[in-house]
């Protein structure tokens, strides 16, 4: 007895050894899989945005960065903001957990479920979509106040409107087609098509520029370039969404219109997506009221380039690494991460949350540094050609400087965010939306009544990024309460304390190099990408070695420096 026992005695620890090199086994080949799917998604975002960015700067080129372009922009704003109203808002927070359950756990492998989904989803936006171009005037109306000074542009941004309203349709056939695609775990697709947008719309504009007189003001442009303009835009985001039936019908999906939506399930993701509607009401609204006291600076100082399209481009840039980096990674982690939530694995869903703060940290926070230092170098580079000049470019490099370190919480929310998604909780977003949506309309509000209207805006990005670091603080909290701990250990805190600083000395050093290299150079294309490339590349160094020496693990995981 005495020797069985102490067999038994021995044998525990081996089976448990065992038991845990099969599970770092399976924790290895996931985290291989997440990391080769995020990085076909990162690839595609990547394309995509570079060739978003040339489509930006040739956009500027043509349209300049004052009152006309913001005609175009603002009327390119409302087909974006109806789709996220109509339906986005739930396509990407709730849907995908839903789909992911439904082929889990339906007979049929949730296709029946799929079919009905679509169906809904296509009747609401056509629907929608008709409505928005009978309204389009009344819609346009919130954005920009129509006055006797102003009336040939909003008239014209009506105009643009009922050319690109038809976006919406397309804008949600694409989301929906991605997310069955990412609900069976092909995400390339969906990160990739939106490069023949932005192919589309770069030829657009180069044809805008190369065969017709580039109008400086509003009245000066044609009704050739208003059609160009509005039927090329709308054609490119339609090829983008019909470029991803071949890909769901490889992946096994067969769209057949099912009209049977009663008693079949979703009444549980129309009720799931009420809080979702919400949440994307309050973003609404305070986009909203940005939008008009953007456009409000806009028609006191016309080319001055200091209101809403400098915002939007503005904004764009500052948005590219959290669109490459931590929006790649959400979408591989996404449909993991409500597995594990609905199979009660509570530690894993916060060990995935805490190693995506901690790998997205480590381009993010360098990148809202670069934005805070070289912010006016960045937009004199893209912007300062064609109808913008240096003069109009500044104010956009102002508000680059502004969103900068917002980058920083902006990332984070969204990832805590989608801690609340995994669980279908749409509730507590929507109040941390609607938090930060009455900080930000606040702030705005003090800065479009308080700031002459050069600076307006510019305080508004600022306003944008105080706003999210005060959701982020509320989401944090409340996201612990309901994963039962702190999301990962102190690692995190260690990790983004050393990045921090690490990142914070890099930029005082690419600043440095940035002015150095400007006091002897002269003004110009070339001698802006010189001191840019400059300031850049100290950056870079100085942030590199900072970061080996502070031994900061996740820069292991960048190719070359394991």
């Amino acid at each position: 007895m005495v020797e069985g026992a102490k067999t038994a005695t021995e044998s525990t620890p081996t089976g448990a050894r065992a038991q845990e090199r099969h599970a770092a086994g399976r924790e290895q080949a996931a985290g291989g899989g997440l990391a080769r799917s995020s990085l076909l998604m990162a690839l595609g975002t990547l394309v995509s945005r570079a060739t978003g960015l040339i489509r930006q700067v040739l956009q500027a080129a043509a349209l300049g960065t004052g009152l006309l372009a913001s005609t175009y922009n603002t009327a390119n704003t409302v087909p974006t903001s109806l789709y996220t109203l109509l339906i986005g808002g739930a396509l990407n927070a709730v849907l995908v957990p839903q789909l992911v359950r439904a082929r889990a756990t339906q007979p049929d492998g949730g296709r029946a479920y799929e079919q009905r989904l679509v169906t809904l989803v296509l009747c609401v936006l056509g629907v929608g979509t008709a409505l928005a171009v009978w309204a389009a005037p009344e819609i346009v109306g919130l954005y920009m106040r129509d006055t006797p000074d102003n009336h040939e542009a909003f008239a014209l941004t009506v105009v643009f409107a009922r050319f690109l309203l038809p976006q919406v349709f397309f804008y949600g056939l694409f989301s929906i087609l991605g997310q069955v695609l990412n609900a069976r775990e092909k995400f390339g697709a969906m990160m990739w098509t939106p490069v023949l947008n932005n192919v589309v719309l770069i030829g657009m504009f180069c044809a805008y520029l190369g065969l017709m007189t580039v109008p400086e003001r509003v009245e000066d442009i044609t009704t050739t370039q208003v059609r160009l303009l509005g039927i090329g835009t709308t054609a490119g985001i339609a090829l983008q969404a019909l470029a991803l039936i071949p890909f769901v019908r490889a992946a096994g999906f067969r769209f057949r219109p099912r009209f049977d939506w009663r008693g079949t399930g979703l009444g549980k993701s129309i009720h799931a997506a009420k809080w979702t509607l919400l949440f994307v009401l309050a973003n609404q609204v305070a986009l909203t009221v940005v939008t008009n006291y953007a456009n409000a600076a806009d028609q006191e100082l016309p080319q001055a380039g200091a209101g809403y399209s400098a915002y939007t481009y503005a904004q764009t840039i500052w948005l590219l690494p959290q669109s490459i980096v931590t929006v790649s990674l959400v979408t591989a982690l996404l449909p993991r991460m409500s597995r594990a939530a609905a199979e009660g694995r509570i530690p894993d869903l916060r060990a995935d949350l805490s190693r995506a703060l901690r790998v997205t940290g480590l381009v993010i926070v360098p990148a809202g540094f670069l934005f805070l230092a070289l912010g006016p170098q960045i937009s004199n580079l893209l912007f300062a050609h064609g109808a913008a000049d240096t003069a109009s470019a500044q104010p956009l490099g102002h508000m680059l400087q502004a969103f900068g370190l917002g980058l920083l919480p902006f990332s984070a929310q969204y990832l805590l965010l989608r801690g609340f998604y995994a669980f279908e909780d749409t509730r507590t977003p929507f109040f941390m939306a609607a938090w930060i949506a009455l900080v930000n309309i606040a702030l705005a509000t003090g800065c479009h009544v308080l700031l002459p209207a050069r600076w307006a805006v510019t305080g508004m990005a600022a306003a944008y990024t105080l706003s999210y670091l005060a959701g982020l603080a509320i989401t944090a909290r409340l996201l612990r309460r309901k994963l039962g701990g702190r999301i990962g250990d102190g690692s995190l805190r260690s990790t983004y304390a050393k990045l921090l600083c690490a990142a914070g000395f890099a930029a005082a050093a690419g600043w440095a190099a940035a002015r150095a290299c400007a006091a002897s150079a002269s003004t110009g294309t070339w001698p802006t990408a010189i001191t840019l490339a400059a300031g850049t590349v100290a950056m870079a160094l100085v942030y590199l070695v900072l970061a080996r020496l502070m031994n900061i693990s996740e820069l292991r995981r960048l190719p070359g420096l394991r």
